[in-house]
């Protein structure tokens, strides 16, 4: 644990703190900015809680832009307009902030939660520490007033009635008070539970844990908006395996993504010596390890998805089958993405990775035309995330990152999306050569073209449209022996720095 710095907390953010104490009501940072804080981090968020009801707060910060539009106490306090009498009087370092907000909240207290997710009545206190009581885990319960002066004259008091940072210190994620209660209010809590533990590195305490899981199907009652923003934050921790892992030990994975479950004991016996459900989390945390994309850690979960509904056992072979996997995992992948209202163009890319992921397989029967036909399907701006979901794939069986077999693949990706060498990079055309040059379209014009093309790849500066329309005059003057032998000579040429080029690209992937 650090103790807290004053100069880290935004000058705006202090201004608001200390604007509410002069107007004579209290004022603290509470929940998560005070952890980050304590923790070293830097927070994303500022919030602010106070004894001043809404309408009070409005009227201290009238020169400002307020919204309080909920009925949760909460008004969000915009960067001073304008025209604000005491504008002079905050540093400049506020420019920083501007177009952010700060959220204050009046003190309250919850009455019941009839859906598991809102409060039937929320009553406000005079109280702080009736506030803390509200809130979920002890870690989120600290309270911070940064103009506190402390008997040494330095600033800053953080109120600590749960004891949240005894929790920071020994890393445990605590319900406050009592955790059954503290689910039956909001159970998306449950899955933040996880989220913090996965993304703090952080152990669920026992008896949040027993609560936890006695109470998982209560997960239902939570809007697939709010679950799928709590995955995503557990997804793109870097410990996602550990997240998925925790949601199914204490049941809430049959809720979130149940489909998963289906590969848990799905052995797979040849190359594989994990079951589905394992194979897919070593994926999914490989790709956290690489710092992969959102939409490539989706992938790497889900590529093998369809497994389980695809398994068949080769009795000759003593081995099991899952012929067409990739087709049913992209059509249960769309299913789940659908169903978390994931955006369009995210379904769409993991959709797609999965369904494609098994392109990759044998480098002797892949030809580069097949390479440049998948390229062409999932679109060169993502051919490289389909062999991140590959790379993912071998290291989820314990295998080598880039064996010999992968560079392969690469080498043949950037050989299909190199510009081939041909007499179209020329600064002219067989169009121009008609129309301009008044030649005739034939075998002449192909020999004139090439031999143009040899000049330039001896010779690129000469690529300009005068100085090509002069040699292709002076081409044109020769007989058909002579402009055919250059013209092959041009293809040769043609050919020997093609060979060149794919040769350097396969040099730098270590293939042959």
């Amino acid at each position: 644990m650090n103790p807290i710095s004053i100069e880290t907390i935004p000058s705006f953010v202090s201004y608001v703190t200390l604007t509410l104490q002069k107007a004579g009501f209290e004022s603290y940072l509470v929940g998560g900015c005070v952890r980050d804080m304590v923790m070293g981090k830097t927070p994303k968020d500022w919030d602010i809680t106070t004894n001043a009801r809404p309408e009070q707060i409005q009227e201290v910060f009238s020169t400002y832009k307020t919204l309080y539009e909920n009925d949760f106490g909460t008004v969000s306090v915009l960067n001073m307009s304008a025209n604000a009498e005491d504008r002079d009087s905050i540093p400049s370092s506020d420019k920083a902030f501007e177009g952010n907000e700060v959220q204050v909240t009046t003190y309250r207290s919850e009455g019941g939660y009839a859906d598991n997710r809102h409060p039937d009545s929320v009553t406000y206190e005079t109280s702080l520490v009736k506030d803390l009581e509200r809130r979920d885990f002890t870690i989120n319960a600290l309270a911070f007033d940064p103009h506190f002066v402390n008997p040494d004259g330095s600033k800053g008091h953080i109120i600590d009635v749960f004891k949240g940072l005894s929790d920071i210190k020994d890393k445990t994620i605590r319900a406050v008070l009592e955790a059954s209660k503290r689910f039956e209010e909001d159970a998306l809590r449950m899955i933040r539970a996880v989220r913090f533990s996965t993304v703090l590195d952080f152990a669920i305490a026992s008896d949040t844990m027993s609560a936890l899981t006695d109470q998982s199907e209560r997960i239902a009652n939570v809007s697939n908006e709010r679950i799928r923003d709590e995955l995503i934050k557990i997804i793109l921790s870097p410990r996602p395996a550990l997240g998925i892992t925790l949601l199914e030990k204490t049941g809430l994975l049959g809720y979130t993504l149940p489909e998963l479950l289906d590969g848990i004991g799905c052995e797979q016996k040849g190359a594989h010596i994990y079951d589905v459900y394992q194979h897919l989390l070593h994926a999914l945390q490989h790709a956290a390890d690489k710092e992969f994309s959102l939409e490539i850690r989706l992938a790497a979960l889900f590529h093998d998805i369809g497994k389980p509904a695809t398994r068949r056992y080769d009795r000759n072979k003593d081995k099991y089958t899952f012929f067409g996997h990739e087709v049913v995992g992209a059509r249960i992948t769309k299913k789940i993405m659908d169903r978390l209202n994931f955006s369009r163009v995210t379904t769409n890319l993991v959709v797609s990775l999965v369904r494609n992921h098994m392109f990759f397989s044998d480098t002797e029967q892949i030809t580069l035309s097949a390479v440049r036909r998948i390229i062409q399907k999932v679109t060169p701006e993502h051919i490289w995330e389909l062999m991140q979901i590959r790379e993912c794939d071998r290291v989820g069986m314990k295998k080598a990152e880039a064996p010999y077999r992968l560079r392969k693949y690469h080498a043949m990706i950037d050989e299909a999306l190199r510009d081939p060498i041909s007499v179209g990079q020329l600064a002219i055309d067989g169009k121009y050569l008609m129309e301009v040059l008044h030649m005739k379209p034939g075998p002449r014009m192909g020999w004139i073209l090439h031999a143009l093309l040899e000049e330039v790849l001896d010779n690129p500066l000469i690529n300009t449209v005068e100085q090509l329309h002069e040699r292709a005059f002076d081409l044109e003057e020769q007989d058909d022996q002579t402009l055919k032998a250059l013209g092959e000579k041009g293809r040769e040429k043609k050919d020997e720095v093609e060979s060149r080029e794919i040769n350097k690209i396969r040099s730098s992937h270590k293939v042959k």
